[in-house]
Protein backbone atom coordinates (compact mmCIF):
# COMPACT_ATOMS: atom_id res chain seq x y z
CA UNK A 1 0.00 0.00 0.00
CA UNK A 2 1.60 3.45 -0.99
CA UNK A 3 1.10 6.24 1.39
CA UNK A 4 1.34 10.38 0.77
CA UNK A 5 5.62 9.68 1.45
CA UNK A 6 5.57 6.41 -0.24
CA UNK A 7 8.96 7.27 -2.49
CA UNK A 8 6.69 6.20 -5.73
CA UNK A 9 4.02 8.52 -4.71
CA UNK A 10 6.41 11.38 -3.96
CA UNK A 11 8.40 11.07 -7.40
CA UNK A 12 4.81 10.98 -9.04
CA UNK A 13 3.49 14.12 -7.56
CA UNK A 14 7.09 16.03 -8.33
CA UNK A 15 6.24 14.43 -12.17
CA UNK A 16 3.17 15.45 -12.35
CA UNK A 17 3.55 19.19 -11.00
CA UNK A 18 6.31 19.57 -13.54
CA UNK A 19 4.45 18.92 -16.06
CA UNK A 20 1.50 20.99 -14.72
CA UNK A 21 3.80 23.48 -14.67
CA UNK A 22 3.10 24.31 -10.98
CA UNK A 23 5.97 25.52 -9.00
CA UNK A 24 4.59 25.51 -5.91
CA UNK A 25 3.37 21.70 -6.21
CA UNK A 26 6.68 21.24 -7.47
CA UNK A 27 8.79 22.28 -4.29
CA UNK A 28 6.33 20.85 -2.29
CA UNK A 29 8.02 17.26 -3.42
CA UNK A 30 11.44 18.88 -2.25
CA UNK A 31 13.55 18.61 1.04
CA UNK A 32 14.23 22.11 2.03
CA UNK A 33 18.23 20.98 1.82
CA UNK A 34 17.66 19.79 -1.51
CA UNK A 35 20.57 18.79 -3.94
CA UNK A 36 20.36 18.47 -7.80
CA UNK A 37 23.32 16.77 -9.79
CA UNK A 38 24.37 15.99 -12.88
CA UNK A 39 25.33 12.28 -12.88
CA UNK A 40 27.46 11.62 -10.75
CA UNK A 41 28.75 14.65 -8.63
CA UNK A 42 28.71 17.84 -10.77
CA UNK A 43 26.18 20.11 -8.60
CA UNK A 44 23.70 21.89 -10.23
CA UNK A 45 21.35 23.39 -7.34
CA UNK A 46 21.72 23.12 -3.44
CA UNK A 47 18.65 24.51 -1.43
CA UNK A 48 14.89 24.96 -1.78
CA UNK A 49 16.01 28.42 -3.30
CA UNK A 50 18.57 27.81 -5.81
CA UNK A 51 16.42 24.78 -7.18
CA UNK A 52 13.23 27.33 -7.14
CA UNK A 53 14.92 29.61 -9.37
CA UNK A 54 16.25 26.61 -11.78
CA UNK A 55 12.46 24.83 -12.03
CA UNK A 56 10.79 28.47 -12.16
CA UNK A 57 13.22 29.10 -15.08
CA UNK A 58 12.09 25.79 -17.15
CA UNK A 59 8.42 26.25 -16.14
CA UNK A 60 8.30 29.50 -18.15
CA UNK A 61 8.75 27.07 -21.61
CA UNK A 62 5.20 26.42 -22.80
CA UNK A 63 6.05 23.10 -24.33
CA UNK A 64 8.13 21.86 -20.92
CA UNK A 65 6.44 18.46 -20.62
CA UNK A 66 8.39 14.56 -19.50
CA UNK A 67 6.91 11.94 -20.29
CA UNK A 68 7.67 8.81 -18.27
CA UNK A 69 9.04 5.52 -20.19
CA UNK A 70 9.97 4.09 -17.49
CA UNK A 71 10.70 3.55 -13.31
CA UNK A 72 12.37 1.55 -11.69
CA UNK A 73 11.95 1.46 -7.42
CA UNK A 74 14.33 -0.07 -4.98
CA UNK A 75 13.42 1.26 -1.50
CA UNK A 76 14.06 5.11 -0.89
CA UNK A 77 15.82 5.55 -4.57
CA UNK A 78 13.21 5.61 -7.65
CA UNK A 79 14.96 5.79 -11.01
CA UNK A 80 12.77 7.28 -14.04
CA UNK A 81 13.36 7.20 -17.94
CA UNK A 82 12.08 10.23 -19.32
CA UNK A 83 11.49 12.13 -22.60
CA UNK A 84 11.69 15.46 -22.35
CA UNK A 85 10.25 17.63 -24.14
CA UNK A 86 11.26 21.35 -23.81
CA UNK A 87 12.72 25.04 -26.09
CA UNK A 88 16.72 24.95 -25.79
CA UNK A 89 18.73 28.07 -26.85
CA UNK A 90 18.75 26.37 -30.68
CA UNK A 91 14.67 25.87 -31.04
CA UNK A 92 12.24 23.02 -29.66
CA UNK A 93 13.14 19.64 -29.19
CA UNK A 94 13.45 15.99 -26.96
CA UNK A 95 16.21 15.19 -24.60
CA UNK A 96 16.15 11.60 -23.41
CA UNK A 97 16.99 11.64 -19.65
CA UNK A 98 17.34 9.44 -16.72
CA UNK A 99 16.59 10.56 -13.31
CA UNK A 100 17.88 9.03 -9.83
CA UNK A 101 15.77 10.41 -6.91
CA UNK A 102 16.31 9.55 -3.29
CA UNK A 103 13.33 10.60 -1.01
CA UNK A 104 14.15 11.06 2.81
CA UNK A 105 11.43 11.10 5.01
CA UNK A 106 8.45 11.71 2.28
CA UNK A 107 10.27 14.45 -0.02
CA UNK A 108 13.06 14.44 -2.47
CA UNK A 109 16.42 14.94 -0.77
CA UNK A 110 18.47 14.12 -4.00
CA UNK A 111 18.11 14.27 -7.51
CA UNK A 112 20.64 13.15 -9.80
CA UNK A 113 20.58 13.39 -13.78
CA UNK A 114 22.29 11.53 -16.61
CA UNK A 115 21.27 13.34 -19.91
CA UNK A 116 20.96 11.83 -23.47
CA UNK A 117 20.52 12.58 -26.82
CA UNK A 118 19.00 16.27 -27.87
CA UNK A 119 17.18 15.91 -30.89
CA UNK A 120 16.17 19.33 -32.66
CA UNK A 121 12.23 19.75 -34.13
CA UNK A 122 12.91 19.98 -38.08
CA UNK A 123 11.26 22.97 -39.51
CA UNK A 124 9.31 22.18 -42.52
Amino acid sequence: MQTETDPVTVVQRQLDAYNAHDIDALMATYAENIELFEHPSKLLASGAAQVRERQAARLQEPNIHAALNSRMVMGNVVIDQETVTRTFPEGPGRIELMAIYEVQQGKIAKAWFLFGPKTLEVKS
